[in-house]
């Protein structure tokens, strides 16, 4: 072994104790590992920085983007209630339901993601029907892991794997090169899985989302304003059409109650609808649907300028509001507290515990425990939180459903994965045009596309691809594969795979399924040459031993996820885990011998 080598073998040895302890973050790491390869000369510094304008980086940095358009148009919320109650009292059709759906979306959105889109749905099924929550979130989070594993774009590891792929020369992999095997596995596992659930405890942890002050639904009041569609509907229509939005429980007209038991009731323009919905919603409602927070229609312009929100300089937000012991509010009615005047913020919704008020709020009186919802700017409230004891505020960090454009997120998102598909364009720039996509169609504010992005994962790609570089350049990775060749001369092709998958599902449990695949993947590939085993299949086994290892609850984010509100021990991974890994390796290794021969 050359100076090289052994310089390598030490940034290596640093970086695994680092990426293991956890001593810095994956980012720094990745920072340190790009800085120790360039100053010690092993690579240039051109390749050093290669990592941040690949492919692979450059397509993980898009599908963040598109995941959110996808959940700030509403789709990724509209998919969940729907699986939740299709899923219904049956824990083996909803198991089904559940992972089906999951191992979809994850093909396509980040894995990690969606996982935490269902979790709060999965917790409030089970909860509503009195179902074990232990018996679902396992198999959703294996669904997840699962479901990487049906397209190119599904993990960073396969993007990475088929970096690693392209520079040694080799055919690359298509978006849905991986789709034939993936469903194979997708459906094995779920099989699986369903087979053994009774392994699984029947218990039920605690909703993370649960949070002590959090609210699910609230009280509040639109309006229809002049020339909105829903002018002329009788009130069953109106509720027909808006019942997955909102329960509507009173209309007023000119200040006096109309019964809702009459559905032949036609709206008029001024009508104040009181209603039951959603925090989020309260935020989603604009005059495009026909509809607009009453409160917000008559005193909004004099809370947060309009231009300046249009600029996004100044951004309108909603806030809960708890009405504490010592609260000089209580006994007073809404509007004698008069929020706008005395605090510069309106009152658009009210919770209560242990029952629903059903006149207008300003004339509801505020009593110790009430939980008002607060409409105004961010400056505002930060005048409000500093000199106030008697509200105290929670931030519900909800942004607007920008509904109207769900159907215009949809087609760029199938628009991109369509031209990344047939090749009209390269993969990357076919998900980097649907991202400025959804930017420019308004899908996705500007703002919220770059907090989308998982900066640390889109950094440690980026310092672990110079790592895969390095190995190959000093000659270490061939070093290694001929030492594996002449360790396993007599092996069968299909036990040499298992080997490899077996080494990357091991390691992945400490390491990050990019770092896996990385480190293991070059090695695979220089051994396969050597072994005349097709390159393909040895680096498509060792991504899928990085991917799709479910040993332990520290394998996968999805599985930490899950630990607590499931309510499992750390055995309960290894027992479904354990049979479930080695069927995706016998599978895995079998199938890539003929489909990459």
């Amino acid at each position: 072994m050359d100076v090289n080598q052994w310089i390598f073998i030490v940034i290596l040895v640093v970086a695994l104790y680092l990426f293991i302890s956890e001593k810095l973050s994956v980012d720094v790491t990745a920072l340190l590992i790009i800085l120790s390869l360039a100053i010690a000369g092993i690579i240039s510094p051109k390749d050093a920085l290669a990592g941040f304008s690949s492919e692979p980086a450059l397509i993980v940095c898009a599908v963040f983007i598109l995941s959110a358009g996808l959940a700030a148009t509403g789709l990724t919320d509209a998919i969940g209630t729907t699986v939740g109650k299709v899923a219904g009292y049956n824990q083996w059709l909803g198991n089904i339901v559940i992972m089906l759906t999951v191992a979809a979306l994850s093909a396509f959105t980040h894995h990690l993601m969606v996982t935490a889109m269902m979790l709060p749905i999965v917790m409030r099924v089970c909860r509503e029907h009195n179902l074990p929550s232990s018996r679902f979130l396992i198999p959703m989070a294996t669904a997840a892991s699962l479901g990487t594993t049906l397209t190119l774009i599904g993990a960073p590891a396969f993007l990475l794997a088929n970096n690693i792929l392209k520079r040694s020369g080799e055919p690359g992999l298509k978006l849905f090169s991986m789709t034939p095997l993936g469903a194979i596995l997708v459906i094995s596992g779920l099989t699986l899985t369903l087979m053994m659930l009774w392994i699984l405890p029947k218990t039920s942890g605690k909703d993370p989302h649960d949070e002590k002050f959090r609210i699910a639904e609230v009280f509040t009041e639109f309006i229809i304003p002049e020339e909105s569609r829903w002018i002329g509907y009788t009130l069953e229509k109106f509720k027909a059409e808006t019942t997955t939005r909102f329960e509507t429980v009173g209309i007023k007209r000119h200040g006096q109650r109309i019964s809702t038991l009459n559905p032949d009731v036609h709206l008029q323009k001024g009508d104040v609808i009181l209603v039951r919905t959603s925090p989020d919603e309260l935020l989603s409602v604009d005059e495009k649907m026909g509809l607009a927070l009453r409160i917000v229609k008559k005193y909004g312009d004099e809370v947060v300028d309009p231009k300046e929100i249009k600029k996004e300089q100044s951004e309108a937000m909603i806030v809960q509001a708890l009405i504490s012991t010592q609260s000089p509010f209580i006994g007073k009615t809404v509007a004698e507290v008069d929020f706008l005047h005395n605090l510069g913020v309106l009152a658009i919704g009210l919770w209560r515990k242990g029952g629903w008020v059903y006149n207008e709020i300003s004339k509801v009186r505020l009593r110790e425990g009430d939980m008002l919802i607060l409409w105004g700017s961010e400056e505002r409230f930060d005048d409000i939180h500093a000199s106030n004891d008697f509200l105290l505020l929670f931030t519900m960090n909800l942004r607007p459903k920008r509904r109207n454009k769900a159907k215009v997120a949809a087609a760029i998102m199938v628009a991109s994965v369509g031209l990344a598909a047939t090749e009209i364009l390269a993969p990357h720039i076919a998900f980097m045009a649907g991202a400025v996509s959804m930017v420019l169609s308004k899908c996705v504010n500007l703002r919220a596309a770059y907090e989308s992005i998982e900066v640390r994962i889109f950094v440690m790609i980026a310092g672990v691809i110079p790592l895969g570089m390095a190995m190959e350049k000093t000659g270490l990775a061939q070093l290694l594969a001929s030492k594996l060749v002449e360790w396993t001369a007599g092996w069968t092709p299909l036990w040499m795979l298992l080997a490899f998958f077996t080494v990357a599902a091991l390691l992945t449990q400490i390491l990050s399924d990019a770092a896996t695949t990385v480190l293991i993947a070059p090695i695979a590939l220089a051994f396969a040459k050597t072994a005349a085993i097709s390159p393909t299949a040895a680096v498509v086994c060792v991504t899928v031993g990085a991917v799709a290892s479910f040993l332990t609850p520290i394998g996968h984010h999805g599985n930490l996820l899950v630990l607590g509100p499931g309510n499992y021990r750390f055995s309960d991974f290894l027992k479904i885990g354990l049979p479930l890994t080695l069927l995706i390796a016998g599978l895995t290794c079998y199938l890539s011998l003929h489909m990459w021969s």
